[in-house]
């Protein structure tokens, strides 16, 4: 009566011999202390993605437990940091002696901010969506931060055709008369038939992929999102009250942008930053207009060119 339980893993070799670029797990669900810049760590829920290479032909497989075990050691007893991210990739590879020499983790999940109001001390809850990803490739380590920031977009071309048809009405109301009092047009405009077009704007995300340079222990997702936020001017709002949404409807009309203009701020913006080796960015403006999408991308350096 055998006494030992099997390990195909160990013992046995592959029926199709070949190397494999990465094998581990996805969807693994943790919670996570995340240590946070200027900030006490907070605690997320993540949806983790966990890989080492196969360089060894005629192996069965890796230990996926041991990347499992890892993970989970980090989740009860540490804080997810610059550090502790390499150690764990460091460990996914040791554990695999013989067996990889590559190693992957990602991380996904929400990051719940409370957001002050534009005017008022109103304060409410926003979801950033946030990713951290680190690689170990030909024994270079490399960590991205990726964060999604919703915002408002309204169209220059639609705010130049609103206020032609406003000239028009205003023509139309007021033709032949020589002079009018200032308290007629005032009271006009605030008619409908004194605004009598608006332009199109509507909700749009900033897509924006940075890669860590190693002096950063901590994360700087927040300040990050603040630097996205005050570069496009209009980020969609929580709590507001009437004087809120008044200063939001002056914030979109001073900032008009084509998904052109969003790029170059956030570019701009971004270039600024020395925390970040490089980047990477897409805007997408969700039409109200079209059915389809307007799309911008950009980047700083080596990461360059198209990317969907």
């Amino acid at each position: 009566m055998p006494t030992a339980m099997p390990d195909i893993a160990n013992h046995s070799c592959a029926t199709t011999e070949g190397t494999l670029d990465w094998v581990g797990m996805s969807n693994i669900e943790v919670p996570l202390m995340l240590a946070l810049a200027s900030e006490a760590p907070r605690q997320v829920s993540a949806s983790v993605e966990a890989f080492v290479n196969l360089k060894d032909p005629k192996a069965k497989g890796i230990h996926m437990s041991r990347l499992y075990l890892l993970l989970d050691e980090l989740s009860t007893e540490s804080t997810l940091s610059h550090a502790t991210l390499c150690n764990l990739l460091d460990g996914f590879i040791t554990s695999h002696e013989e067996l990889s020499d590559q190693a992957f983790v990602k991380f996904d999940f929400e990051l719940h901010l409370r957001r002050k109001a534009l005017i008022t001390e109103k304060q409410g809850w926003k979801a950033y969506p946030v990713t951290i990803t680190g690689q170990v490739l030909a024994g270079q380590l490399q960590v991205e931060l990726t964060l999604k920031v919703p915002y408002s977009s309204t169209c220059p071309c639609s705010a130049a055709l609103a206020r032609q048809l406003i000239q028009e009405a205003f023509v139309a109301k007021f033709d032949g008369q020589q002079q009018i009092s200032r308290d007629v047009v005032i009271d006009w405009l605030g008619t409908t038939q004194g605004i009598v077009a608006t332009p199109h704007s509507q909700r749009s995300v900033a897509e924006v992929k940075v890669k860590l340079n190693s002096k950063l222990v901590e994360f700087p997702i927040i300040a990050l999102i603040d630097a996205i936020e005050d570069a496009l001017k209009t980020p969609v709002q929580a709590a507001v009250k009437r004087a809120d949404e008044q200063e939001f409807a002056r914030l979109n009309g001073q900032n008009l942008m084509f998904c052109e203009d969003a790029a170059r701020r956030l570019k701009h913006a971004l270039n600024q930053l020395s925390e970040f080796d490089d980047f990477w960015l897409r805007v997408n403006h969700y039409e109200s207009l079209h059915a389809h999408d307007a799309v911008a991308v950009t980047a700083k350096g080596i990461s360059g060119g198209y990317r969907a």
